[in-house]
């Protein structure tokens, strides 16, 4: 109805019914967002805002070998020829696609801050773009019109409606996006196996999904990380919807002497590390989380990421992940939602489905590219034709052109005298005549003879559904090979989930270590490990590699030990810390002492003691000095135990109580034994006493404690001083020990060992309760000769050199 206002203008007022027209409305507005905004297309797997800024980067030139150019001039070309919806909504779709931790095949090749998993992007004005490698597959064919353009938003230019798409980007890259009611949520998966997969399809079209998933057996994400499970990815598989978790991949390391720590190496997919180190300091703080003393991110861009959590002493680092897992992002879950464009329409699709949809457009696109380039062809073949027809009759044909009165007359004449046709006599007149030579002639012939071939291959394959797709694949396969890349995440099954918990649950689970009974074994070779309680020393009754031990010490993993070094430190460190081994080193992990305990250079460690019990410590230096120390030992991690002179070092150590042997060797081939009540115990700050007499330059290189002499044997090893030490094996004698006669402390003991030859002092001694066994550097036992009766005598000729000895494990 029509109404005057107060100024006397005629309005006109039109009633509506406003349920009505905020239906229309919203369902006009929730078309523009699914359709050109939020849903990927099925074909590329792309937005239009996506599609736009590759379309626009190509048109600008902007390839892998061309420098980079400012991302807000990519912005700018793109809102104002393609894209009128503000410049921070395309930058935001610029970044994403320049990020290798969110593409599985980035599309921008970025130069710059893009920004990370926990830091947002540099500005536009600050970062550089060009197209990558994949995008030039995306945009393969647009000049051959193998998709329909549209007007843009104004009508003055044009863009496609899709790309071309080389490969499956919707399933190599995935997508994300909210739409009006619906939202999609889609994993990255790798190149080389989704093309694997589609080949197959394309060749078996009553392909099922799990013949389909012997190809594709789960997302490949750009973080790698660890799937978990694979039923809720099959059952995104086959009806589009699903879940699976992943899980961050770590490592039990010593990540400091003494210290074990969780290394994590790949977060789950868009989980950056600042996330994790806010959760762990909050779980911590609210008691969920136990036995964490430390983290600390070293995350660079040159080694990646790198996440060390250290572990408390006394913890399981075991039980400490199963809580990170169930605590922090470090196990998080990804919903699949695969929701894409179908002819403008969404719709939830299935891993069949995608790889259909995807190949029938590949398949059209195929097509149309063959249809145009058979047209052009054809259209050359024909100019050629009529050039070769002027070539043979070149004088009739400048006769005709200069006995014409205008061009339109010419090429009349032409037509009708040569039968051509108007495109063949328009080429003629405008043609040079240098092309006219018989080089000229040689050549066309040539090109003739090439198109007629290609035309040829153009119908077959126009001919032919199949032969059509197989060209098809042969692409795939060409794109799989030149860009495809291994496998990042790995798929592991169920069994290792972690099941989730309630918080008051979680209270109750303890960290600390079980106190289960083990073992600390340390080889003559330095290596150390803790290896569960009873197990054989001998297996199948055959030596092994590194079966000579020097200490072999029963204790629980609660427990503290005491590693006793060459300097007269004590360092007490707790059994559960000590890295784990199957059974006497089998499984590999026995690590180097030295390493473990962070000794300083020509530090070396001694031997290793249990802190339970009040038996008193004997220690024996080079110098010949004694002590045995009262065992009342401080909960400091590190303090002496004997108080050296200058150029003084520890060689041995042992518990020894007063029904004990003390036994020191020195270098010159002298042994004395006396027993240990002879040696009064003393403070932790006490220097000993005289343990024994040396005569000169002469050092003693063994001491050892026995508690039971009956068995016992004496081994040593005699060579040149004069030799590069190392170099010569020298001889060995093994005696039995009741053949050395006790003296009194601080003597100069009884002859151990005849020189002969060059021989002139001992480079190694040992006196063990059991068999003696010797190892070389390498841990490769080395065969003895036989006891003998006879102290003083001499040794056998070795053929290598004994780098330890000890007890037979």
């Amino acid at each position: 109805m029509s109404e005057q206002n107060s100024q006397g203008v005629n309005e006109h007022i039109t009633d509506i019914d406003l349920s009505q027209e905020m239906q229309d409305s919203f369902l006009e507005y929730s078309y523009s967002v699914i359709y050109s905004r939020a849903l990927p297309d099925a074909r590329d797997g792309l937005k239009p805002v996506h599609r736009r800024i590759i379309y626009q980067m190509g048109e600008m030139g902007l390839r892998p070998d061309k420098g980079h150019v400012k991302s807000a001039r990519v912005t700018g070309e793109v809102m104002g020829k393609l894209h009128p919806h503000g410049d921070s909504a395309i930058y935001d779709a610029l970044v994403r696609m320049a990020q290798p931790f969110s593409l599985r095949e980035p599309l921008i090749d970025g130069h710059g801050n893009f920004g990370s998993l926990d830091d947002g992007p540099a500005a536009a004005r600050y970062t550089e773009v060009r197209l990558s490698q994949a995008a030039l597959l995306m945009n393969d064919g647009l000049d051959e019109d193998v998709v329909d353009f549209k007007p843009n938003y104004d009508a003055q230019l044009t863009e496609p409606e899709v790309l071309p798409a080389a490969f499956p980007n919707l399933l190599v890259n995935g997508a994300a996006g909210i739409a009006v009611g619906m939202a999609t949520n889609m994993p990255p998966h790798n190149l080389r196996e989704v093309i694997e997969a589609a080949r197959h399809l394309l060749a078996n079209k009553d392909a099922t999904t799990e013949e389909l998933m012997e190809f594709v057996p789960g997302p490949d994400l750009p973080t790698g990380g660890i799937i978990i499970g694979r039923d809720g990815i099959k059952e995104a598989y086959e009806t589009g919807r699903g879940m699976f978790k992943t899980r961050a991949r770590v490592s039990i390391e010593s990540v400091s002497p003494r210290k074990l720590g969780i290394v994590v190496t790949e977060l789950p997919y868009l989980v950056g590390p600042e996330k994790v180190i806010e959760k762990i300091k909050d779980g911590v703080n609210s008691k969920k989380l136990q036995g964490i003393s430390d983290v600390t991110d070293l995350t660079d861009r040159n080694h990646g990421l790198r996440l060390v959590i250290e572990v408390k002493t006394g913890f399981d680092p075991q039980v400490v992940l199963d809580l990170l897992y169930r605590f922090t992002p470090m196990e998080d879950s990804f919903s699949i939602n695969n929701v894409a464009l179908v002819a403008g329409r969404p719709l939830t699709l299935g891993l069949k489905d995608l790889l259909g949809q995807y190949l029938a457009h590949r398949v059209l696109v195929t097509k149309r590219r063959s249809e145009n380039r058979l047209g052009k062809r054809q259209a050359r073949l024909h100019l050629i034709e009529g050039l070769l027809i002027a070539i043979l009759s070149i004088d009739e044909v400048i006769q005709v052109i200069r006995t014409s009165d205008e061009v339109d007359h010419a090429r009349t004449r032409l037509m009708s005298i040569f039968d051509l046709s108007e495109i063949q006599a328009e080429y003629i007149l405008e043609l040079r005549l240098r092309r006219l030579t018989k080089f000229s002639k040689i050549e066309l012939e040539s090109e003739k003879t090439q198109l007629l071939q290609e035309i040829a291959e153009l119908e077959r394959i126009l001919g032919s559904e199949s032969v059509l797709r197989d060209l098809v694949s042969e692409e795939l396969a060409a794109v799989a090979a030149k860009y495809g890349s291994e496998r990042r995440t790995t798929l592991l099954d169920a069994d290792a989930e972690v099941k989730p918990i309630s918080n008051a649950k979680a209270a109750s689970i303890s960290a600390e270590l079980a106190d289960t009974a083990c073992e600390v074994v340390l080889t003559a070779t330095g290596l150390l490990a803790r290896i569960e309680a009873g197990v054989d020393s001998v297996a199948g009754g055959k030596r092994r590699r590194h079966d000579v031990l020097r200490s072999r010490l029963t204790t629980s993993t609660r427990k503290d030990l005491g590693f006793i070094t060459s300097t007269g430190r004590l360092l007490r460190i707790h059994a559960g810390d000590v890295p784990p081994s199957g059974s006497m080193f089998d499984a590999g992990n026995a690590v180097k002492a030295r390493d473990f305990l962070g000794l300083s250079k020509g530090e070396n460690l001694v031997d290793v003691i249990s802190l339970e019990g009040d038996v008193p410590l004997a220690l024996g230096t080079a110098l010949g000095v004694v002590k045995r120390v009262v065992a009342d030992w401080p909960s400091k991690p590190d303090f002496e135990v004997i108080t050296l002179k200058d150029g003084d070092t520890v060689v041995g150590a042992g518990i020894a109580s007063d029904e004990a042997e003390l036994v020191f060797v020195a270098n010159d081939a002298q042994l004395l034994h006396y027993s240990a009540s002879m040696v009064r115990p003393q403070g932790r700050a006490g220097s000993g006493m005289a343990g024994i007499n040396i005569d000169g330059d002469a050092r003693a290189i063994y001491f050892g404690v026995l508690n039971d002499v009956s068995s016992a044997v004496v081994l040593t090893a005699a060579d040149s001083s004069n030799a590069l030490k190392g170099t010569d094996p020298g001889s060995v004698k093994i005696s039995n020990f009741s053949e050395f006669p006790g003296k009194g402390r601080a003597t100069g003991g009884v002859r151990a060992h005849k020189f002969i030859r060059n021989e002139n002092e001992l480079y190694l001694a040992c006196v063990t309760e059991t068999q003696v066994v010797a190892a070389a550097e390498d841990g490769k036992p080395i065969d003895l000769p036989e006891v003998l009766g006879k102290r003083d005598g001499s040794g056998t000729p070795l053929a290598n050199v004994i780098a330890g000895a000890g007890n037979l494990i």
